[in-house]
């Protein structure tokens, strides 16, 4: 089952995508849905009529997510990329609810950053409240998956140790098209991005080094984990940054980032001026 979060001229409605429709089921975001219980019966519902649905009108699809955890260094060929180990942890950091946008709205490039990269993301959406989980708990409390790209300003996140400040710039990380429920994920689902048409990046999600389960079960063990909350798995190899020589993203290129069973976003890349 899919579930996407749609922009109206009332505010956010929950949709159930069945092939290019999209079914109404009623006011609020997937991640308000997904604080009742009940959600899964809810959104299988048989719901109300077809909401006439443009790309911009997909909103990010969790737009208020209580948390963003991100995890760096997972793929191993990003790994082996960067000229790093394998670690023995997850690396992990955080990004504000800010830095969201919808799956094809337009990235706009800061001013500030002459070193905009991309990175394909899978994002495990957290669909039960879990604490100090096992892997089968930790499973379980997986509501499904969803798509992201991390972009990062390769300038700043390199100034210090800590990438904060290089990871959660306003307005820089599309997010969706949909949920799609943990069920319909295949485990050998490719991930991709390609920036005008041009394949950057590549790999089977079997490729992670920490899988879906081993974050929620990691997450959870210092912080309880709440519906819709969410798990940035790490991007794969191919990132601008690691390139000979670096590439980044231009004013007028197109980013698409796919999870086949999930689906695309597209974002226009124009430049910005200061706010």
């Amino acid at each position: 089952m899919k579930l996407a979060t749609v922009r109206t001229a009332d505010g956010y409605r929950t949709a159930r995508v069945e092939e290019t429709q999209y079914v109404d089921l009623g006011p609020g975001d997937v991640g308000s849905l997904l604080a009742h219980p009940d959600w899964r019966t809810r959104a299988a519902s048989s719901g109300g009529g077809l909401l006439a649905v443009e790309p911009t009108d997909l909103a990010p699809v969790i737009p208020n997510p209580g948390k963003i955890i991100c995890v760096g260094r997972n793929y191993r060929s990003h790994i082996t990329e960067m000229g790093s180990e394998l670690p023995s942890f997850p690396t992990l950091f955080a990004k504000f609810t800010d830095t969201l946008i919808g799956p094809h709205d337009t990235l706009r490039l800061p001013p500030e950053s002459d070193a905009v990269d991309w990175e394909a993301e899978l994002v495990v959406v957290v669909g039960t409240r879990v604490r100090r989980a096992d892997r089968a708990t930790a499973q379980a409390a997986i509501g499904g998956y969803t798509v992201m790209n991390d972009v990062s300003m390769r300038d700043w996140q390199n100034r210090t140790a800590e990438w904060l400040q290089g990871k959660t710039w306003e307005a820089s990380t599309p997010l969706g098209p949909c949920l799609v429920t943990a069920d319909g994920l295949a485990p050998d689902a490719t991930i991709s991005c390609t920036v005008d048409g041009d394949v950057m990046q590549k790999a089977a999600i079997a490729d992670l080094l920490f899988d879906a389960a081993d974050l929620v079960g990691y997450v959870s063990t210092f912080i309880t984990l709440h519906p819709g909350d969410l798990i940035a798995t790490g991007t794969t190899g191919g990132v601008g940054h690691a390139r000979k020589p670096p590439r980044y993203l231009e004013d007028g290129q197109t980013l698409v980032t796919t999870v086949d069973g999930i689906g695309a976003m597209s974002n226009p890349v124009r430049g910005d001026v200061p706010a």
